[in-house]
């Protein structure tokens, strides 16, 4: 493990070891067994630390556990459950630098966006304890003389979570901070890329609940690949799954839940883009699709993979774009000074390497080349230039979500053709449009506009906001998480008619006498 920027220091305080155990249930860890999966930096190719893998048996331990501690924990007011979360912020305000530093030591983000996926933490903490004290219900008329009626919302029980390498901790805390406020308890599979994201903030959160008397099981972990996935996406006692990552699994693990009738809420591919029209500032153009494309070296979900611009103003954002790659710094993400950081793993980079082939074979013409960064700094072999090609979006690796910095450029001459290019993708997760004319940002707003969950005006695609529900639609799945009425799909909702008259009159009338 690296010794620069502190990061051994910053494991220390946080708690990771050479050797953890990745079964617990609170504060209470299980040992599962002799296999191990390792943590590798993309940063610098070394060994963090090593997880053990749960086990059928560990499995089994935490879902009966979780079972029990639900049965007490939906009995805690609401109010009082927003406390706990609040503390949770709380903790995590205080390890902000640590917990920043390991996820992009583990994960390869710059050490900005390792500090901004924590504050996310902090902030969906801050929008949980208010939502404690607003899951309200409706009260409506009964067309029956004498009755009224209500609808509540009740927990709904175990929360499975399935999270990518992308965002390690934050999506966990979108799910968990709302389900616990809703009475849930929740079972977390962080990514087997990055699992020691998922053990730091299982003791982070563990004191807090042992803190307060509440019973181990609220906030459990179990560590492992697909197969770990699978006992969640299968088990019956878990009426909601949540899953983050691509649409390919994503697929499978809708299937599973359906088949048994539970609950899915699934936040997949995204292939997302900005259309920049003639009337654009193009200072902001420029940036907004720069951050978008290289940022997280292009594997958010939300990365801005197609430029769709004008004819009039095609060339001088080539120009531009070109040029401002030029400056960009790649390199270890825990130095400030670079732009750019790692793919997650070489596996990663062979597909990037791929697409790049693909776009050549179909006929792309190269603006700015990429390729596998090779030398001192880049021994991982994970660091990859960012491109732009110029496309065609009926393109087959164009249609298809490549998880890198390869950005394709494509010409458009009327806004119809552009939104119906926009739109001509599997995807619907994140869109933007850079314009400075009303009738064409309400356009791309419109009924008629953008089909994705997320469409912007004059800022990027790239990144979430607490507060609105994030997710897309299509092959992204259809989940929002992390605002709005999110917090529903954690809970279930129950009508209630109650008769206060002495007597018992049927609905729509109906006569049954005797």
């Amino acid at each position: 493990m690296s010794k620069q920027f502190g990061i051994a220091e910053s494991l220390a305080r946080l708690g990771i070891k050479s050797e953890n155990l990745g079964s617990s249930t609170g504060e209470n860890w299980m040992d599962s067994g002799k296999e191990y999966i390792a943590s590798i930096s993309p940063a610098d190719g070394t060994l963090i630390g090593k997880v053990q893998v749960t086990d059928e048996e560990t499995y089994e331990k935490v879902i009966t556990t979780a079972q029990v501690a639900f049965e007490k924990w939906r009995l805690i007011p609401a109010p009082q459950r927003g406390e706990i979360v609040r503390e949770i912020g709380n903790a995590l305000r205080e390890v902000k630098a640590d917990l920043g530093k390991l996820v992009s030591y583990e994960m390869g983000k710059s050490y900005q966006e390792g500090l901004g996926e924590v504050q996310e933490m902090i902030d969906i903490c801050d929008f949980a304890v208010g939502l404690s004290r607003q899951l309200y219900g409706l009260t409506m008329h009964s067309e029956r003389p004498g009755h009224r009626m209500y609808e509540q919302w009740h927990p709904l029980g175990i929360v499975g979570i399935i999270s990518a390498f992308n965002f390690p901790v934050a999506v966990w805390s979108w799910n968990t901070a709302l389900a616990w406020v809703c009475g849930d308890v929740t079972v977390w599979k962080p990514s087997e890329k990055a699992p020691l994201s998922g053990i730091a903030c299982q003791l982070i959160v563990g004191k807090i609940f042992r803190k307060h008397g509440m019973p181990e099981g609220i906030s459990s972990l179990i560590v492992g690949d697909y197969k770990v996935g699978e006992l969640l996406s299968h088990d019956s006692r878990i009426p909601l799954v949540s899953a983050t990552g691509s649409t390919r699994m994503g697929k499978l693990v809708g299937k599973a839940v359906g088949e048994r009738l539970g609950r899915s809420l699934l936040e997949l591919g995204g292939n997302n883009a900005i259309i920049i029209t003639e009337d654009a500032d193009m200072d902001i153009a420029i940036r907004g699709a720069l951050f978008g494309a290289v940022g997280t070296a292009g594997q958010r979900c939300t990365s801005t993979r197609r430029l769709i611009i004008h004819e009039s103003v095609f060339d001088s954002i080539k120009e531009r774009l070109a040029s401002a790659y030029s400056k960009l710094v790649i390199g270890n993400p825990l130095d400030e000074k670079n732009h750019v950081g790692p793919l997650i793993d070489q596996d990663v980079g062979k597909m990037y390497e791929h697409a790049l082939q693909k776009v050549k074979e179909e006929g792309g013409k190269a603006v700015v080349e990429g390729g596998v960064l090779i030398g001192e700094g880049y021994e991982s072999g994970c660091y990859v230039k960012p491109a732009i090609y110029e496309a065609e979006n009926h393109f087959e690796i164009v249609q298809h979500e490549t998880f890198a910095p390869i950005l394709y450029l494509i010409k458009y001459k009327t806004l119809a053709e552009a939104i119906a290019i926009q739109n001509g993708v599997p995807q619907g997760l994140s869109s933007a449009i850079m314009t400075t004319n009303m009738r064409e940002a309400e356009a791309f707003l419109s009924a008629a506009g953008s089909d994705c969950g997320i469409a912007n005006v004059n800022i990027g695609t790239s990144g979430a906001e607490i507060g609105g529900a994030f997710g897309g639609e299509k092959e992204t799945g259809g989940g929002r998480e992390s605002g709005s009425d999110a917090w529903k799909a954690y809970m279930r909702r129950q009508t209630n008619t109650i008769n206060y008259s002495t007597a018992l009159p049927l609905a729509q009338g109906i006569k049954f006498d005797i």
